[in-house]
């Protein structure tokens, strides 16, 4: 049986290019671990691949939601699952890609997903506009220490989430979490990063990309099909910027600089999340050699 290999790391590292190139040289598919591309017609703010890149190695998991669908890890790792183990069946070789850490544990990992109680997450959230995701987070430090440490006070949807699991069911929230181990089906774990500095430009060079791309006219259309109802689509970042500056918040200049800064707060965060995790073998993801020392890694 083929092992999938797992491409992860910060945003704008250059984890599709490399995950496409693997695929060629291996006969593999590309899985994808990034949330805001599950997306429908989100694809120019989520440097989506192209039609044609699609067409040259199958790409999966890529358009499998409208924007007015609220994303559910519980439900990506079911269908996740699924397509590597029908590509696995194959012959070929699944190539995870992304940069959403909990979409790629899911899949890699004994995570469990407890039910869910909409007035106690209701409520939870109402708590966290009023009072914050920092004194939120100091609840759970004290109700579950383990798992507080897991979560960036910053992070209030993940705050909220633990504070409903334990309310609901009596157990700790870090009861659920995945235990260190071997990644499921004998996954190997490549993480991509570069120099703070230069992985700041990029990010500042593909925002600027985006935005002559035609992103605001991309934003306008998805509005039109009910983007503002989306839970989490409408939270992505470079959306959420631009609704407000279509709501007279700012002006579309102040939307790309707010969206460049967005994603490199973003970047800290995925690396906080992923350096945790002692299974990948980091790279230079600009070296001129890059996909020779992966294919060396991977291949026995």
């Amino acid at each position: 049986m083929t092992r999938p290999i797992a491409v992860v790391g910060p945003t704008a590292t250059g984890k599709s290019d490399l995950g496409i190139a693997l695929a060629e040289k291996l006969g593999g598919e590309v899985v994808n671990a990034d949330a805001s591309q599950l997306y429908r017609g989100m694809d120019i703010g989520t440097a989506k691949v192209t039609q044609a890149e699609r067409e040259a190695v199958p790409h999966h998991l890529l358009d499998v939601l409208d924007v007015t669908e609220t994303a559910s890890v519980a439900a990506y790792q079911r269908h996740a699952r699924q397509v590597v183990e029908e590509i696995q069946a194959a012959g070929k070789v699944p190539i995870l890609v992304g940069g959403s850490g909990l979409y790629v544990q899911a899949v890699l990992d004994d995570l469990e997903f407890p039910g869910t109680d909409p007035q106690i997450r209701a409520r939870l959230e109402q708590e966290l506009d009023t009072v914050g995701a920092p004194l939120m987070h100091e609840r759970l430090a004290a109700l579950d220490p383990v798992a507080a440490g897991a979560i960036l006070p910053s992070n209030g949807r993940r705050v909220v989430r633990a504070l409903e699991v334990i309310e609901l069911t009596g157990r700790p929230f870090s009861a659920t979490m995945p235990k260190p181990g071997p990644a499921r089906y004998g996954t190997i774990l490549v993480g991509l990063d570069r120099e703070p500095a230069e992985l700041d430009a990029r990010i500042d060079a593909r925002v600027t990309r985006m935005f002559a791309a035609g992103f605001v006219d991309e934003v306008r259309e998805l509005e039109k099909l009910g983007l503002r109802d989306g839970l989490t689509a409408s939270r992505a970042l470079g959306y959420q910027q631009v609704l407000a500056a279509f709501d007279g918040e700012y002006d579309l200049e102040e939307a790309a600089v707010l969206t460049a800064q967005g994603h490199r707060r973003f970047v800290r965060r995925q690396r906080s999340w992923f350096r945790r995790d002692k299974r990948i073998t980091w790279l230079d993801a600009g070296a001129e050699d890059l996909l020779d020392e992966v294919l060396r890694i991977v291949t026995p």
